[in-house]
């Protein structure tokens, strides 16, 4: 029986891989126009940081992460019933803003007195859930975290920046939409999180079993439920914008304006919650606007000042967002935008027969050199076959090589476009494909 990729995951072909690199490549230009450098944390982390960061009733906590374990810990726990102890337990991270943070404590890149640390990251995220159209057990996320600032313009910079990374790539504004929110502070959150708990239970009844094991663990998580019910239910619930404490409602104030000043077009969503505990004062989600259905966010993130300090650090501001790779391409395909092809030829040289092979040999590593791309048959099919072959691999010239042209010192170089033929000399090939290209 043939072995696939494991269930809710894929390959990323060809295409699609060369778009990853793309998409990394103008996430780094855009993003290192804001001063944002790269970092890399593990993909495995200790499980507790999570639990911690994250929040232990959050979904992602409590039915999504896949814990990692060794053969030996595992057996001792079977065989001994021992546990592993806590740097034992591991897990794959679920997101990447935890593994950042925790970096940035451990390493005390942001000491005291010092400039905020701008980071971006990119790669693999994990989750157990169901697979679907958009949601995959492993996706590709980039994102960015910008810990020791605590002003609104650290707000209104990050999601301006998002806004002009998504246009860079090419999905069309009028195809997103932005939504905004404040989820509160440490201050005006808790009596906010009563008010909807009381009205959760006043609402007990129409509520499904999870929304109520929510209402006890953490009520807001209620917002985002997808029962048409409880949405229906939750829709008429206290909504934090009209609740938030004199510095909240200041700061979700000033990214409005700072928005508006730069243009940026936004919708503010009170039901806007996100899926994680860590989030405080601004919030905020990009939705494709067509042709995504239910699973139409294709990035967004928010502020975070209490996550440093939950993961034993000094108390240090942070805001950050992410963005999955696979949701956007969906969000192109929907958009009409064509991705790139990963398969791209500048030569292509053409033997007209064996004995001449060892000759285009060269000439094809000379090119390669000289930075072009270059392919030739390895095949020894017919100079029929090389041209189908050459018009496959999308080449835009085909040098011939036979014995005639060997033995005037020459190629025929052919345009694949115009079809135009015309000689040219063996040690000039590489100089006339620069002409040529430009």
């Amino acid at each position: 029986m043939a072995i696939n990729a494991p269930e809710g995951t894929r390959d990323l072909l060809p295409d699609e891989a060369l778009f990853w690199e793309r998409f990394k490549g103008t996430a780094a230009e855009v993003f290192g126009r804001y001063g944002y450098l790269p970092i890399d944390t593990p993909i495995i982390e200790q499980t507790e940081l999570f639990v911690r960061g994250i929040g232990e009733a959050t979904d992602v906590v409590s039915k999504e992460m896949f814990t990692a374990i060794s053969g030996e810990n595992l057996r001792r726990w079977l065989e001994e019933g021992k546990a592993p102890k806590a740097k034992g337990r591991l897990s794959l991270r679920p997101e990447g803003t935890a593994g950042t943070v925790r970096a940035v404590v451990q390493h005390d890149l942001v000491p005291q007195g010092a400039a905020p640390a701008k980071l971006m990251y990119a790669g693999p995220m994990f989750r157990a859930e169901r697979p679907q159209k958009g949601r995959q057990r492993q996706f590709n996320q980039i994102g960015v975290e910008c810990l020791g600032a605590e002003e609104p313009t650290i707000d209104a910079e990050a999601i301006i920046m998002l806004m002009r990374f998504y246009e860079k790539v090419g999905i069309p504004r009028a195809s997103m939409r932005l939504l905004l929110n404040s989820m509160g502070c440490e201050q005006c959150r808790p009596p906010y999180r009563e008010l909807v708990k009381a009205y959760m239970d006043e609402h007990a009844a129409e509520l499904c079993e999870t929304c109520m094991t929510r209402a006890e663990l953490n009520p807001l998580r209620a917002f985002d439920c997808k029962n048409e019910t409880c949405a229906t239910v939750m829709a008429d619930a206290p909504k934090i914008t009209d609740h938030l404490c004199e510095g909240c409602r200041e700061h979700y104030d000033a990214v409005k304006a700072l928005l508006d000043g730069a243009g940026i077009a936004y919708e503010e969503d009170p039901a806007l919650v996100r899926g994680l505990d860590y989030y405080t004062r601004t919030v905020f989600e990009v939705q494709a606007t067509d042709g995504m259905g239910s699973q139409n966010a294709i990035g967004g993130g928010g502020r975070y000042d209490k996550l440093a300090e939950e993961v034993g650090g000094r108390p240090t501001p942070g805001l950050g967002f992410a963005l999955g790779f696979e949701r956007c391409v969906l969000a192109l395909e929907a958009a009409g935008v064509e991705l790139p092809r990963a398969q791209r030829c500048d030569l292509f040289v053409a033997c007209v027969d064996d004995g001449v092979r060892a000759h285009a040999f060269t000439l094809v590593q000379q090119c390669r050199d000289a930075g072009y791309i270059c392919e030739m048959d390895h095949q020894h099919r017919s100079l029929k076959s090389q041209f189908k072959l050459a018009d496959k691999l999308g080449a835009a010239r085909v040098a011939v090589l036979g014995p005639d042209e060997l033995a005037r010192g020459q190629v025929t170089l052919r345009d694949m476009a115009s079809h135009e033929e015309f000689p040219v000399a063996l040690d000039s090939v590489a100089a006339e494909l620069s002409q040529a290209l430009l």
